[in-house]
């Protein structure tokens, strides 16, 4: 079986790190494509995964994202076309690679846990032979992309198939210069790009400030001018080159994210959250909030950045959550029954 995935974001690359292992433990021939965005190709070349680099971010507007899928589904369409026939195409929310292969008539699967993002769905959706998302998510909520009869649940998070794994190691603190006797917050920077999150944050801003008087904090941005706007921010660390964020994230002693990912990552691992996301909440965080894992943040007066006495640094959780990556394998592999 020859299997292509694509990736198109940072996270993508540790969610589909396990799916590609278990392909290819099952003799799976796989072959990778990446675009050009945040840290997805620094993060396959760490992970050791051999990706073709195809195309870039177009930026935030709505024109500009339809033009790059245009631009880059044909691209990548010509390489599929270069390296042979596939069986299965697949990604995490990728349209490129949905696009691409309905146009070569490959069987292709999509994943997402976050359910509002309407154009990337639609597409994905209506094009898609199977949908792969949480259990969390009401099915109706995604009827209006055309998923109903394609949908196939997991249970739990996706990072607690990916982290399943995970061994923190402390290597990261010294690659950054971070004590570990001093308390210590990441942070993650607002989607500014993504369609569902057009506003600035306030909350963020005030939270950032309150962290870097309470200790050390690690801040992810997503984009070079997030970048440049932290340079100028100062007394905050910015790595400078893709890390091992899921490690940094189990030796915190905080972690407040405007995205979902690292937020999630953090519950699964057992590190106090606190989502500063001002979009529609999607049935995933409703879930963990309801639940007390995950808190909203509605003012930076509410962190207490402070070393849990009761909590080795790097200790995983005893209540933290594993499952079997083969699992959501079996979902993705789905249309090829």
């Amino acid at each position: 079986m020859r299997v292509w995935i694509d990736l198109t974001n940072s996270p993508h690359v540790l969610v589909l790190r396990p799916v590609i292992e278990v392909l290819r433990s099952r003799g799976a021939e796989v072959r990778v494509t990446a675009r050009d965005f945040a840290q997805t190709v620094a993060l396959c070349e760490r992970h050791g995964i051999d990706a073709e680099v195809i195309g870039r971010h177009r930026g935030g507007r709505l024109a500009a994202k339809g033009l790059g899928l245009v631009d880059r589904s044909t691209a990548l369409a010509r390489w599929a076309r270069r390296n042979g026939r596939f069986d299965l195409a697949l990604g995490h929310g990728s349209n490129d690679v949905t696009v691409a292969a309905a146009f070569l008539r490959i069987p292709r699967s999509t994943m997402f846990d976050y359910e509002w993002a309407t154009v990337q769905h639609t597409v994905n959706c209506r094009l898609g032979n199977a949908v792969v998302v949480p259990d969390a998510i009401p099915p109706q909520r995604l009827d209006r992309y055309g998923a109903r009869t394609k949908i196939r649940a997991y249970a739990g998070l996706k990072e607690e198939y990916y982290l399943a794994d995970l061994t923190p190691d402390a290597a990261v603190l010294d690659e950054l210069g971070l004590d570990p006797a001093l308390p210590l917050a990441v942070v993650r920077t607002p989607p500014a790009v993504a369609l569902y999150h057009r506003f600035e944050n306030d909350v963020f801003a005030a939270a950032l400030h309150r962290l870097r008087e309470q200790g050390q904090v690690v801040v992810l941005p997503r984009t070079p001018e997030q970048r440049a706007d932290l340079a100028r921010f100062g007394g905050v660390i910015v790595p400078e080159r893709a890390i091992d964020a899921p490690s940094l994230i189990a030796f915190a002693d905080l972690v407040v994210s405007a995205g979902g990912t690292m937020n999630r990552e953090a519950v699964a691992l057992g590190t106090p959250v606190y989502t500063t996301f001002e979009g529609r909440l999607g049935a995933v965080d409703e879930r963990l909030i309801a639940e007390g894992r995950l808190r909203r943040l509605s003012s930076a007066e509410e962190l207490e950045l402070t070393r849990a006495p009761d909590r080795a640094p790097g200790a995983l959780s005893p209540d933290r959550v594993t499952r079997d990556p083969a699992v959501l394998v079996d979902l993705l592999c789905s249309p090829l029954r």
